[in-house]
């Protein structure tokens, strides 16, 4: 299995899909299935039975997965690929843009 190259909390842009164009902070990663949560993009209705947490129920807006291979990571303000390499005997994730490591 391969790693991603998303984390949480990155700032990503969405470059295919019907939210074309839009960005957002990712809120979680599923390696497993390859797909990660962005908030405000891909956003879907749920319709939900009262219960203790949501006393009302009724339709709620949330976020749904998007495959990883459709958002791109933003580094100043531009999006670019993510590579990894090994610095100082630890591997690091870096801009291919512009050759900065990212963390």
């Amino acid at each position: 299995m391969a790693t991603l190259k998303i984390k949480k909390g990155d700032t990503v842009k969405v470059i295919a899909g019907k939210d074309k164009d839009k960005e957002g902070k990712v809120i979680s990663v599923d390696p497993k299935n390859n797909k990660v949560v962005v908030e405000g993009v891909n956003l879907i209705k749920k319709h939900t039975k009262p219960s203790v947490a949501n006393q009302n129920g009724g339709i709620i807006t949330m976020e749904a997965p998007i495959d990883a291979s459709n958002v791109m990571y933003m580094h100043k303000g531009k999006a670019t690929r993510v590579g990894f390499k090994i610095e100082k005997d630890k591997k690091v994730r870096f801009a291919k843009s512009t050759g900065e490591v990212i963390d």
